[in-house]
C-alpha cells in the first residue's frame, strides 16, 4: 500500500533536515546507493526570493541534497525555468548559496529524448537528464494554479519539458484542460520519480503559480513514493474531492493512484485556502460559444498601473494572443487559449484571470435553469 507522510515544519534548517531525512528514508531512500545518479527536480519557475512562495525553499533542496550525498550519490539539480536564466533563478531563490560547499552539479535541462507515451500524444520530448537518472527526487511547491487549480507533485514534472516546448504543448492541448491534465500525467508516468517531497511550509493561494498569487503559511511537508497519492492527500487536506483536481482524475483513471494511501501523521483540515476560480470556457448553447469565449468567459487581464511593458507575456504566449501597443498590452481573446502562461511568467504580478460582470450574470442564470 502507498504511504503519504505528513509532518509539521518550519524553515529552521535543523528541523527541515531532520524531517526531510526521515521522510526520504521512509519513502525509498534505500534505493539511493553509492554512485547512483540522482536528479533533484525542485520548482524553479522563475527568479524569486523564498518569501514569494513561488519556488521550492532552498533549505528543503539542501536537505534533500545532503541526504543523497551522505549515501554517496552523484547529484544533479535541474529544471527548465519558464522565465529568466537558470543561473538567475538559482541566485535569487537562494538555492545556490544554500548549497555552497556541497558536491552538487547544477544543470539546466537542455537535451531531450523522445518517449512514446501512447495515445493521444504518442511521442513527447522530455529532458534526457530526467530519463537517464537512476532516481528522481521530485520537490514541488504547494501552489495554486490559475489554469489547473493546483500545482503539486505531478504538475511539477512539466518542468522536465524543455524551454519553449512547454508553451507549444499548451497550444497543442488548447482550451481543453482535461487534455492538458492527461499530458501532465503521461509525463509523470514516463519520468516516474522515486520520491516526492512537497514544500507546503509557505504555500501559495489565490491566483498562483506566479507573482499574482499570495503566500500563505501552512507549516506542512508531505512526502511519498507515489506523487499521485500525495496530490490526492493534499486535496483531502483542503476538504476537496480528489477528482476535482484534473491530474488526480486522470491518474485514477489510468490506475496510477491507489486512492487509499496510508497517511502517516496528522493531516490538517484547511477549509479557508483560497483557490483560483476555474470557470468553464464555454457554456450554454453551442451557437453562442465563440461570442462567449471572446466577451463573457474568464480571461487574462492586465493591471495597466502595474504593467511595465517588459514583454515577457507576449514573448511566452503560446497562442500569440498578446501584443504590446503603445503603453498598454492588448489581448486577442479569439486566439487566447486560457492557459494563463502570461499570468505565470509575469515578473511584476500585473496580470490576473477575470470574468466579466456580464459573463457572471449570464453563466449563473444558465446554471440556475439547469438545476
Amino acid at each position: 500500500m502507498s504511504r503519504v507522510i505528513v509532518k509539521n515544519a518550519a524553515y529552521d534548517y535543523k528541523t527541515i533536515r531532520d524531517t526531510v531525512f526521515e521522510m526520504i528514508d521512509a519513502t525509498g531512500g534505500e534505493r539511493i546507493g553509492k554512485g547512483s545518479r540522482v536528479l533533484i527536480k525542485p520548482n524553479l519557475l522563475a527568479p524569486a526570493s523564498p518569501e514569494k512562495a513561488m519556488l521550492t525553499h532552498p533549505l528543503i533542496v539542501r536537505a534533500a541534497a545532503e541526504y543523497c550525498l551522505d549515501k554517496g550519490a552523484r547529484l544533479q539539480i535541474s529544471d527548465s525555468p519558464a522565465m529568466g536564466t537558470f543561473n538567475r533563478v538559482l541566485k535569487e531563490s537562494g538555492i545556490r548559496d544554500a548549497l555552497k560547499g556541497l558536491d552538487v552539479s547544477f544543470s539546466e535541462f537542455r537535451e531531450t529524448v523522445t518517449i512514446d507515451t501512447g495515445p493521444p500524444f504518442n511521442r513527447i520530448e522530455i529532458a534526457r537528464d530526467a530519463i537517464d537518472a537512476d532516481m528522481i527526487i521530485n520537490l514541488p511547491k504547494l501552489k495554486t494554479h490559475t489554469q489547473m487549480l493546483l500545482t503539486l507533485g505531478i504538475k511539477n514534472l512539466f518542468g522536465c519539458v524543455v524551454g519553449l516546448k512547454k508553451p507549444e504543448w499548451h497550444f497543442r492541448t488548447g482550451i481543453d484542460r482535461e487534455m492538458f491534465a492527461r499530458l501532465l500525467v503521461l509525463i509523470y508516468k514516463a519520468i516516474n520519480p522515486g520520491i516526492t517531497v512537497l514544500d507546503g511550509v509557505l504555500a501559495m493561494e489565490g491566483q498562483g503559480p506566479g507573482r499574482s498569487g499570495t503566500p500563505r503559511h501552512l507549516g506542512v511537508i508531505l512526502a511519498g513514493s507515489n506523487a499521485a497519492d500525495l496530490d490526492i492527500t493534499v486535496c483531502r487536506m483542503f476538504r476537496m474531492r480528489p477528482d476535482s483536481l484534473l491530474t488526480n482524475k486522470i491518474a485514477i483513471e489510468m490506475g496510477l493512484a491507489s486512492e487509499s494511501a496510508e497517511i502517516e501523521g496528522i493531516l490538517p483540515e484547511i477549509k479557508d485556502f483560497k483557490m483560483p476560480e476555474i470557470i468553464p470556457l464555454v457554456f450554454g448553447p453551442k451557437r453562442f460559444h465563440r461570442f462567449m469565449r471572446k466577451h463573457l468567459t474568464q480571461r487574462p487581464e492586465a493591471d495597466h498601473a502595474v504593467c511595465r511593458m517588459c514583454g515577457e507575456c507576449w514573448r511566452y504566449c503560446p497562442a500569440a494572443a498578446i501584443t504590446g501597443q503603445g503603453n498598454k498590452i492588448s489581448f486577442d481573446y479569439d486566439k487566447c487559449i486560457r492557459c494563463y502562461c502570461c499570468i505565470e511568467v509575469c515578473p511584476h504580478g500585473a496580470l490576473k484571470a477575470a470574468e466579466s460582470t456580464a459573463g457572471k450574470v449570464i453563466r449563473r442564470a444558465l446554471d440556475s435553469r439547469t438545476r
